[in-house]
C-alpha cells in the first residue's frame, strides 16, 4: 500500500518540475501566494467587466437578476425610478 519503496535515481538529472520525489519545503506558501493572485484577477476582471456593461433593456421589477447588484447602470436605473416613485400618503 505505498508503491513500494523508493528507487535510486540519478543526482545529475535536473527538471523543472524538480525531479523524482520533490516536496519543496514552502509549497504552502507559493500554493497561498498563487491564489492570491488568481483571486486578484479575478476581482480586477469582473470589476471591468461591471463597469463596462451596458443594457438595452432593463430586467423587470421584483425578478431576481444577479447581475442587479454590481451593474452600475442597473442601480442608477432603480436609484432614478425610485426617486421619481410618487409618495403615497
Amino acid at each position: 500500500m505505498g508503491g513500494g519503496p523508493r528507487v535510486s535515481y540519478p543526482k545529475h538529472v535536473w527538471s523543472p518540475s524538480g525531479g523524482w520525489y520533490t516536496q519543496p519545503s514552502n509549497w504552502k506558501a507559493n500554493t497561498a501566494a498563487y491564489f492570491g493572485v488568481i483571486i486578484a484577477l479575478t476581482a480586477a476582471v469582473w470589476k471591468l467587466s461591471a463597469d463596462r456593461e451596458f443594457r438595452h433593456k432593463m430586467p423587470e421589477e421584483g425578478r431576481f437578476f444577479p447581475s442587479r447588484y454590481w451593474s452600475k447602470q442597473i442601480r442608477e436605473h432603480e436609484a432614478a425610478k425610485k426617486a421619481n416613485k410618487p409618495q403615497e400618503s
